[in-house]
């Protein structure tokens, strides 16, 4: 591969299709031909690039998940191997090999700014119907990265939650050790689990699933050198290498990948902002970095103001994008409403309270919304009645603020690993919540009206 480090050797240049970055640390440059994708990363004095661009489906670059599934617009041409994907929008280019438009970019060598027209991955010259927009800074050995999804779609349906690769992550053949912390105790400096390479058949995916309990994953060499992905308060990460490891440049087959996932609804007007670190270091030093960086938080909190916070549903749908101090939902269907969060990662404490402000109206007109709160442990890993406790809800349309000593509860114990709410136990159409902010912790919230339970 061409280095074009031996020619741009400080910050804030922009030569052919390249843009750069350079700290005297590291050095990072965007590929503008293919929509502003990261293509290089390493070490200044290395003078060697992590990253890899086999294909526009690899870089460090956004990519995004939606229905319908598949999804074929009148006239497109699909690749019948990707075709499962349904609405996939990424940011170097489709595997048809046409590019990423860009739209905007800026770099006054402290930010480099871009914003591009994805394209459809699975389509032939298809352009999202969005706009990504990303901001890189350096500091240390580490890349500040802050991306935006900008959706205008026509098709306004409310899809169900899909996983989303916040972001997509791929190495050189040389980085083929991936390293995480998947224990129980995180940042109290247990041992580091090597994830191991799949052995798969031919046409299947190799990447593994697990949940980082310190929120970051990375890539090494044989000397722990490498490229660490961090996205704080993500828990699930997909990720593994294929083909053969430790040899390889930016532009063979070999490569390792990670990637941090939420799964997210997208709605057809939706801004979705996302923020990431990538770090280039030996694997303690990323590590520390992540140590260093992370604030320590007492229980979990989802304050619904601006946006879901990473809560999907089950039989039923939100009254959509933009999130304005609460999220609200009708029920259509006489069918069971269920809430989910994001995966967490709680020490069950017998001090812990549930608090949820929330209002709610039944079309029966009765006077009390029941509901019920479950949660699942890394040792039952599922929800069930047993892990559970119930929520009443006063059903006079005014938010209140409902506090459930979970804490001593049968079952609340161990690692919580994810919570799921059912504002009603018994859904009727027309039924209605509004949800403001769930939480669990040792002290109460504050609202217009509180209900010990």
């Amino acid at each position: 591969m061409k280095h074009f480090c031996l020619i741009i050797m400080f910050a804030g240049i922009s030569a052919g299709n390249m843009s750069w970055l350079d700290n005297g640390r590291i050095r990072l440059g965007v590929d503008l031909s293919i929509g502003g994708s990261v293509t290089y990363l390493g070490d200044v004095k290395q003078n060697v690039n992590l990253i890899n661009s086999h294909d526009w489906g690899r870089q460090v670059q956004m990519s995004f998940y939606s229905g319908p599934n598949p999804y074929i617009p009148e006239g497109a041409v699909v690749n019948k191997g990707w075709e499962q994907l349904g609405w996939n929008p990424i940011q170097s280019g489709d595997c048809f090999g046409f590019k990423s438009n860009i739209l905007e970019h800026t770099n006054d060598g402290t930010t480099l700014y871009v914003k591009c027209v994805p394209m459809q991955w699975p389509l032939k010259n298809v352009p999202g119907e969005c706009t990504f927009e990303c901001w890189f800074t350096l500091e240390g050995r580490a890349v500040i990265v802050k991306s935006r999804l900008n959706n205008n779609r026509s098709d306004k349906t409310q899809y169900p939650a899909r996983d989303q690769e916040l972001p997509a992550v791929y190495t050189n053949g040389a980085y083929h050790r991936l390293m995480t912390y998947t224990g129980d105790a995180p940042f109290t400096g247990g041992q580091i689990t090597e994830i191991q390479k799949r052995n798969v058949k031919p046409g299947e995916f190799p990447w593994s699933a697990w949940m980082a309990a310190e929120n970051w994953a990375a890539l090494v060499d044989e000397n722990n050198f490498g490229l660490g992905v961090w996205n704080p308060g993500v828990y699930t990460f997909i990720g593994g290498f294929a083909g053969k490891p430790g040899n390889g440049g930016p532009k063979d087959a070999p490569t390792g990948y990670i990637a941090p996932l939420h799964k997210d609804i997208l709605d057809w007007n939706i801004q979705y902002t996302y923020n990431y670190v990538l770090i280039v270091d030996k694997l303690e030093a990323i590590r520390n970095y992540v140590y260093e960086h992370t604030e320590k938080k007492d229980g979990v909190s989802f304050e619904f103001n601006k946006d879901r916070c990473h809560w999907i549903y089950n039989n039923g749908h939100d009254s959509g994008w933009p999130i304005k101090d609460y999220v609200q939902v009708v029920i259509k269907e006489d069918k069971p409403f269920e809430m989910f969060s994001p995966p967490v990662l709680l020490t069950a404490d017998p001090n812990h309270l549930f608090t949820v402000v929330a209002a709610a109206t039944l079309q029966s007109g009765g006077d009390i919304c029941q509901g019920r709160l479950y949660w699942k442990t890394r040792q039952t890993g599922d929800f069930s009645s047993e892990q559970s406790i119930p929520v009443s809800i006063p059903a006079d349309g005014k938010f209140n603020t409902v506090v459930c000593k979970i804490g001593r509860s049968q079952g609340y114990e161990n690692i919580i690993t994810g919570l799921r709410f059912d504002p009603f136990t018994q859904c009727h159409k027309g039924d209605m919540v509004q949800i403001r902010s769930i939480s669990i912790g040792a002290v109460k919230n504050t609202g217009s009206k509180e209900n010990d339970q």
